[in-house]
């Protein structure tokens, strides 16, 4: 089967690329973990990300010539260090979130205890009113200094309540302008939510699940397809060498190729006069007179 010539570099160029990236994400997310010691943790991560890869290389390389000890610890180790790996990329990218949405939810919260108390003002102002009329009710009729006392009393509260309400009402229209400006961030996550009917970090915790299971077990399987690509090449190029039949691309055409022509087979000799007379002379001697051959004694 016909194999591209370049594409084992490709190949190697992606796992680089995607094992680098999921490297510096799982150690940026546990040095933020352990953000104490982040030097310290950034330097032990980096170097089991790369015996994670190597490991992995080594034992398909050398599967069969290693001990069953040697396999079980190495894959364990790997399959633990890429869970590892998936956990650091989970707190980067849940560290990338709440630092886009701290925000959004700082005005969320607050918009939805103005809501609240703008609610609970309104109840309140309902009840100062009935209360009013009712304490009015039970005067008689002809007690009509009393209720006006009655409403003087009860018109500054009402009034004190609805500026309460007016302001809370101003405050809820700029939480509610100041979220649509900061929702451009997290806009899909929050249009995703409503779709699915659901809450935004259910969401984005769900496409982070999705990237943590696809990203470092990806890494490991194209460092172990890269270096399979290795091996069959090594082979086919040792099989090509034993049968004969590796052909230099990069080499040049001679003449005869060019032309469609074989390679001659006996190179053409030249031969001067001189040399092409002597040899005529010896067969006219072998001969003799009329082509007749010359019987020597024994």
């Amino acid at each position: 089967m016909e194999r591209s010539k370049y594409f084992h570099i490709w190949l190697g160029i992606s796992a680089l690329l995607i094992a680098g990236s999921a490297a510096f994400f799982s150690v940026f997310g546990l040095s933020k973990l352990f953000a104490g010691a982040a030097l310290s943790v950034i330097v032990m991560a980096g170097s089991l990300e790369l015996g994670k890869l190597v490991s992995a290389a080594f034992l398909y390389r050398y599967w069969d010539a290693v001990s069953w000890f040697q396999k079980i610890y190495l894959t364990t180790a790997v399959l633990v260090l890429v869970g590892i790996t998936s956990a650091g990329i989970f707190g980067y990218l849940s560290n990338a979130y709440q630092g886009a949405t701290i925000e959004f939810e700082k005005q969320t919260t607050t918009l939805t205890y103005k809501e609240d108390r703008l609610e609970q003002l309104e109840d309140d102002k309902i009840y100062l009113k009935d209360e009013l009329e009712q304490s009015i009710l039970s005067l008689p009729d002809n007690y009509i200094t009393a209720k006006r006392k009655l409403r003087e009393e009860y018109n500054p509260k009402v009034l004190e309540l609805n500026d309460e309400i007016l302001d809370i009402k101003q405050d809820i229209s700029d939480l509610k302008v100041g979220l649509v400006e900061t929702g451009v961030d997290v806009g899909p996550a929050i249009y995703l939510a409503r779709t699915f009917n659901t809450d935004i970090d259910s969401v984005v915790k769900f496409f982070i699940f999705i990237l943590i299971f696809v990203f470092d077990p990806l890494a490991v399987m194209l460092i172990v397809a890269f270096n399979q690509a290795l091996v069959l090449r090594a082979e086919e190029n040792k099989h090509g060498k034993i049968l004969g039949t590796t052909v230099n691309p990069g080499k040049k055409k001679r003449w005869w190729e060019v032309y469609g022509e074989k390679k001659p087979l006996i190179p053409k000799i030249t031969i001067s006069k001189k040399t092409k007379k002597e040899i005529e002379s010896k067969e006219e001697r072998k001969l003799g007179k009329g082509g007749v051959p010359i019987e020597e004694d024994i």
